[in-house]
């Protein structure tokens, strides 16, 4: 009901707002009615600058160039041939319009925020580091509803993952660094909204998929700035939304096609004076191609602005409540004897629910001086369902009781299945699994502070911002594991009986041999709260050393401070109780350098840290490993990691002749090293289970290079990254299922089957899940003034299965993967499209793990018919991938008012 009535508020808020736009566009229609409907979606400002625009946007390029480059205005006084606007005219009268869409000529914008939110703003070819944008114009391009999708596309060096097997829950890489929803991934990048950080206060998670597609206005990914605080060891992705100033008009899509996918998205935006509203929903359902991959998407934005010449207010909110499901990794053989659909362990489904509200505004005090605020409360709750395989056998120590973990398993008392004394009874014919539950609920606010000032230092020309930001989090997390048995293709059915704490070794209902516990602690429920304190001040000052040469300096001083406390009776589970604090300081130095209008160098310096999360804090202890989505134990302390980059670069924007074609392109060399590292491990001896430790140094160092090309008719962009991701020190990993592994130095006894194996990394062995290259292409061209057509290349090399630290096994190969998208505009105002994805319909991995074999053997019996895995020393590999999506097609009408 929650989500029926979220929707319904939705589309009602959308279409009242659409019923206030056509009455107004029709007022505006009047001077220029001869222009199609596509300049609805630009701010008034820049309808008043191009009047003249008629879909090739050229008078607009013209706009942007006057913007990022004022010099040339005072050189034009001097030498008249060099003002060449007035050409344009004719050009864009001629060229093919784009009535339901902007045309693919629109440049991005000239000018990148130094600072999540405020009036921090430099000009693209002063910021010391490397810079990519992604503009609403790119989500149209191919009509994507992922916004990872768009990101992987056009910025080089980012590349998608696939750990839960479902395309709204992937994770973003960038040059090695992670930004994704799934916990027990080391985060390495700081992710914005409208100035809010959304990394997630347990895990710093990023869930993308609560971002409206349709209501994005601009993507910024920049490396090497330590203003964005904690996280920012690759980078940070700064994404900011519409509102009503830039976005005017209404719009709403509907799309049909593979896989059961219908969604429908609107979108509504006006002005009228000082005032702008602006609003977005999209309702997304999708079965998924593999066995319970289904996928039902819910989420909106609502913003409410004020402006006027020396201020700007906005309150916005973004709403979602999702639910995925997520299928992982599966078995090699099973995809290739099964289909390219199985999943291996399910159920295995994730919901989500969020609530942000925002307030943010700038206030210019002086000519010069601009004061700008941001506060939030953001409410999170997610609830995350995995079956599982299970080492669950009857006791050696007590025939006809069930261990699980190698100690006895303890249910309640009472419940169907248990015995009076918690003991569960083993059944000799059950396919034994586990269903783990978890679930977080989070309550997190802050307010940041910014102050920026254009005032002249010693007569340069002189940009200072300083700020402050605190951020408050506290989360409730729950998680606790239920016996279940399996049923065919691999579902795990529950059986009700949820395990419980072990007793006290004096109480333990059967004999406990010497050093031997009564029961295992690993599946023992847990129930905690955690505190996040952080808080950040910095500065950040650019000055023109000359017409020429710009200097950045700045940095910023983080604190965390993170408190764990545990909830239940458990005495093992009062070690997690406790407060651990980092802090450090983190600075930035770059230079630029304007060899001619259009093309300047750059060169940085910068640092940035990582506090541990509460997930990691309290789940990195080898002695009591835990299943990292679900399970948390005591800990020793974790190290905060620490970055510290250096990049050099060029980049050129040039106008190619009177026509109005651009050229915009860049090429940089960038190396970042990771100080104390934290990796999550697999347990050597309990499946499924792992922890996270200092793995030393990691380095992270390659080549960027892009080139993007606009014309009237013609889009064209492509950009190559080269990535050499290693480790930098000796270190022995756990990696228990890796075939190619060796017993642990220390073990008890080497000679056992079941010691336990790791792996040893050796400096320079290259990270698992990292592509050495990433080359990604893409066009589109318009065939007529309403038929555009294009297409989109993504290719990745091979990387190394996670798990395969010391790449010793094979790596998962490598892919390349087309997608081709098409749109015939029927009125100015009614659009049909549609996209192909995979056309080639190209099998490959996108994930690559491991799989204990006898373990799955279990679940393999329950299979129709039953399937067998062969286990390593009878040959098998034990690997296990997450299939990419095959050939999809998909239909939709786009109506614009």
């Amino acid at each position: 009901m929650r989500r029926h009535l979220f929707a319904s508020a939705a589309v009602i808020a959308l279409f009242a707002v659409c019923d206030g736009v056509a009455s107004a566009q029709a007022q505006d229609a009047g001077a220029t009615s001869q222009n199609p409907p596509a300049a609805a979606d630009q701010a008034p400002a820049a309808a008043q600058q191009a009047p003249a625009d008629s879909g090739g946007n050229l008078p607009e390029v013209k706009v942007i160039q006057q913007q990022a480059k004022p010099k040339p205005v005072k050189q034009a006084q001097k030498k008249p041939k060099a003002q060449p606007q007035p050409a344009p005219q004719p050009v864009a009268e001629a060229a093919p319009q784009a009535p339901v869409e902007t045309s693919t000529s629109e440049v991005p914008p000239s000018n990148v925020k130094m600072s999540p939110f405020g009036a921090s703003s430099i000009p693209v070819e002063k910021v010391p580091a490397a810079v990519s944008q992604v503009t609403a114009t790119d989500f149209k391009r191919d009509e994507t509803v992922i916004p990872q999708e768009a990101l992987q596309a056009r910025v080089p060096g980012i590349i998608v993952g696939d750990l839960q097997g479902n395309q709204f829950q992937t994770n973003v890489q960038y040059r090695g660094f992670e930004a994704s929803p799934v916990n027990g991934v080391a985060q390495g990048l700081a992710v914005y909204q409208n100035g809010t950080r959304i990394n997630e206060a347990f895990g710093d998670t990023v869930n993308w998929d609560f971002l409206p597609s349709n209501a994005i206005n601009n993507i910024t990914v920049m490396s090497g700035n330590p203003i964005f605080g904690l996280n920012a060891l690759g980078g940070a992705i700064n994404i900011e939304m519409k509102d009503g100033f830039n976005y005017q008009g209404a719009e709403v899509d509907t799309r049909f096609g593979s896989f059961g996918r219908k969604q429908v998205s609107t979108q509504a935006g006006q002005q009228v004076g000082n005032f702008g509203i602006y609003g977005a929903f999209e309702a997304i359902n999708d079965d998924g191609f593999r066995d319970f991959s289904d996928a039902e998407v819910r989420r909106g934005y609502l913003d409410l602005g004020f402006k006027n010449a020396w201020s700007e207010f906005h309150f916005n909110f973004t709403g979602a409540d999702n639910h995925v499901g997520v299928t992982a990794a599966a078995p090699e053989e099973l995809l290739a004897e099964r289909g390219w659909d199985r999943t291996f362990t399910s159920p295995q489904t994730t919901d989500n629910m969020l609530q942000l509200y925002q307030l943010n505004g700038t206030v210019k005090a002086t000519d010069t001086l601009s004061i700008s605020g941001n506060a939030y409360y953001r409410r999170f709750k997610q609830k995350h369902v995995d079956g599982n395989i299970a080492e669950a056998e009857e006791c050696d120590d007590a025939p006809g009781l069930l261990c699980i973990e190698d100690g006895i398993a303890f249910g309640k008392p009472g419940t169907p299945g248990v015995n009076p004394d918690g003991t569960i009874n083993f059944d000799p014919t059950a396919h034994y699994g586990s269903i783990d539950r978890t679930s977080q609920d989070a309550d997190s606010w802050g307010i940041a502070l910014q102050a920026t000032d254009k005032s002249r230092l010693f007569g340069y020309r002189n940009q200072f911002t300083v700020g402050t930001s605190y951020d408050h989090g506290r989360v409730g997390y729950t998680a606790n594991s239920e016996l279940g048995t399996f049923l065919p293709r691999f579902v795990v059915a529950g059986t009700g009986i949820k395990f419980v704490a072990p007793p006290d070794d004096d109480d333990c209902p059967v004999p406990v041999a010497p050093g031997e516990e009564c029961g295992s602690d690993d599946v023992t429920p847990r129930n905690l709260t955690t505190t996040n304190d952080y808080f950040g001040a910095y500065f950040l000052n650019t000055t023109d050393l000359t017409d020429r040469l710009a200097l950045t300096v700045g940095g910023r001083f983080n604190f965390a401070q993170i408190k764990i406390k545990n909830n239940t009776d458990s005495e093992e589970l009062e070690a997690l109780n406790g407060t651990n604090t980092y802090n450090r300081f983190n600075p930035m130095a770059g230079l630029t350098y304007q060899l001619a209008p259009g093309l300047s160098l750059y060169g940085g310096y910068s640092e940035a840290n990582r506090a541990p999360t509460p997930a990691e804090i309290a789940c990195s202890d080898p002695e009591l490993p835990c299943i990292i989505e679900s399970f948390l134990t005591a800990d020793p302390p974790l190290k905060q990691v620490v970055s510290r980059t250096v990049e050099l670069g060029i980049r050129g924007e040039q106008g190619l002749g009177w026509t109005g074609d651009r050229l915009n392109w860049s090429l940089g060399v960038f190396r970042t090293l990771n100080t104390d590292d934290i990796l999550s491990v697999a347990d050597a001896t309990s499946n499924g289970r792992g922890y996270f430790l200092n793995a030393g140094d990691t380095l992270r160092q390659g080549v960027e290079a892009s080139v993007e090309y606009r014309s009237r008719r013609l889009y064209a962009y492509a950009n190559y990254t080269y990535l050499d991701a290693t480790f930098r020190d000796s270190i022995q990993l756990s990696s228990p299922d890796n075939p190619h592994a060796v017993v642990c130095d220390g073990a008890p006894d080497p000679t056992d089957d079941d010691a336990p194996h790791c792996v040893n990394v050796r400096p320079g062995d290259t990270l698992p899940g990292t592509p050495r290259h990433r080359f990604k292409v893409g066009f589109d061209y318009w065939l007529t003034q309403k038929w555009k057509f294009g297409s989109d290349l993504v290719a990745l090399s091979s990387q190394f299965f996670t798990g395969d630290e010391g790449n010793q096994d094979s790596p998962l190969p490598g892919f390349a993967r087309l997608n081709l998208h098409t749109s015939y505009d029927v009125t100015d105002h009614i659009q049909i499209y549609g996209l192909f994805e995979n056309v080639f319909d190209r099998r490959y991995g996108l994930y690559g793990t491991y799989y204990n074999a006898e373990l799955a053997n279990v679940g393999g019996a329950a299979d129709t018919p039953p399937i067998e895995f062969e286990e390593p020393d009878e040959g098998g590999r034990q690997r296990s991938i997450t299939p990419a999506l095959p050939f999809a097609a998909y239909g939709g009408v786009k109506v614009k008012f």
